[in-house]
């Protein structure tokens, strides 16, 4: 809990630092990395290009603040994912440190004479109570994961290389040492580190996208992100795909995230756009295999068939249980190109057309926007919040939609 003392200068300064708080960041962001360029490798370049990197944080600081003055939604969730991702990507403790020391400097820098002291004192105990609830839980996930965070990755190696649909590409991982390896639940993903032409290294994280039965090792589902506006084509997706080939090695973390699947035996609703499939095909392999007597409905936008990946999959295990439906929206071509295993439909995506029992558990992956409308939508028609769980993969600033 935020002290007494700083609770009042928190709560009436949270609209002037919030108002600044894309320039703070910025700022701490081009400051830290130019002054400690090692760790740009932990951070997307893509993504500090487009600004994504610091509207993340900047949500993430505003909201958690916000919670902190009981003026916003629980935090509890977004932390929990940040914790996730941090894990995925080796954080150590001592790294808040010098986090800390450079996003104040830039709160300094940014409003200048209007941080007094107890201004620059409050602020201080919100980055501490944020910091250490974050290292309190990655060392529990490092613990539960068995993983030395000064040694987070394993060399594996690629086993198989399929190809899934356009520009998509699965990879199977296995050990390159004999060692087993790790367990995971469906809906978690790793990190996987690759070493680039130009001499950079970068991390990305990607959804393991089959279930842990019987495979015997990871596998990724990999979609090349292709630049919009003039924007350069994902670095370490385009890699993967133009570049790794079965027998290659590769480093990955161990498996993170929390979007796994709720205990019981309520209705499934799997809904996803492009590559958000990668999850919601785990979480379903999982069920029809361990669960067969669950229903399950599965909602799908893509933009055409060519693009649609993990299809076959989805089919498969949807064939494992008693009561199962397939629903697919293609935004570029018309219903009847695909076969008559999966309701299709052209255009966008129809929430209102998908099958909605009152106590159904929905999950949700794809991106932010489409997460967005398809949640409020959920939310319209009447599923608590805390019946739908969602993954996010870049800024996780719901701006009160979280409730």
């Amino acid at each position: 809990m935020l002290s007494s003392t700083h609770e009042a200068t928190v709560r009436a300064t949270l609209p002037a630092v919030g108002a600044h708080l894309e320039t703070i960041t910025a700022l701490f962001y081009d400051t830290m990395l130019a002054e400690n360029p090692e760790l740009r490798r932990l951070f997307s370049s893509s993504a500090q290009a487009s600004g994504e990197q610091r509207r993340a944080l900047a949500g993430a600081v505003i909201a958690f603040a916000s919670d902190l003055v009981g003026e916003g939604a629980t935090f509890d969730p977004v932390i929990r994912r940040i914790a996730h991702r941090h894990a995925s990507l080796g954080i150590r403790p001592e790294q808040y440190t010098l986090v800390g020391r450079y996003l104040l400097n830039a709160v300094g820098a940014v409003l200048g004479d209007a941080v007094t002291p107890a201004v620059a004192a409050a602020w201080d105990e919100v980055y501490w109570l944020f910091a250490c609830r974050l290292i309190g839980l990655e060392a529990r996930l490092y613990a539960h994961a068995d993983i030395d965070p000064d040694h987070p990755w394993r060399e594996v190696v690629v086993s198989h290389r399929r190809e899934e649909a356009q520009d998509t590409v699965s990879f199977v991982l296995t050990s390159a040492d004999g060692a087993p390896m790790p367990s995971y639940r469906a809906g978690q993903y790793v990190s996987v580190a690759v070493d680039l032409p130009d001499g950079g290294r970068q991390i990305r994280q990607y959804s393991l996208s089959q279930a842990a039965h019987g495979l015997g090792g990871l596998r990724i589902t990999v979609r090349r992100v292709r630049g919009v506006g003039g924007a350069p084509d994902g670095l370490v997706s385009s890699h993967l795909v133009d570049h790794v080939r079965t027998g290659d090695r590769l480093e990955v973390s161990a498996p993170y995230g929390d979007l796994t699947l709720t205990a019981g035996t309520a209705p499934l609703v799997l809904v996803s756009a492009g590559v958000g499939i990668t999850p919601m095909a785990a979480i379903l392999d999982h069920v029809s295999r361990t669960e067969p007597n669950r229903d399950v409905v599965v909602a799908h936008a893509e933009r055409s068939l060519a693009r649609h990946c993990l299809r076959p999959d989805i089919i498969g295990s949807g064939a494992r249980l008693r009561s199962f439906r397939h629903l697919v929206w293609y935004e570029r071509q018309a219903p009847h190109e695909a076969d008559g295993s999966t309701e299709v439909r052209a255009g966008r995506i129809e929430v209102d057309e998908i099958p909605l029992a009152p106590e159904a558990q929905v999950y949700l992956c794809g991106p932010l926007p489409f997460m967005q409308a398809v949640r409020s939508r959920l939310r319209d028609r009447g599923v608590p919040g805390a019946q739908i769980r969602y993954e996010v993969f870049g800024s996780d600033a719901w701006a009160g939609s979280r409730s």
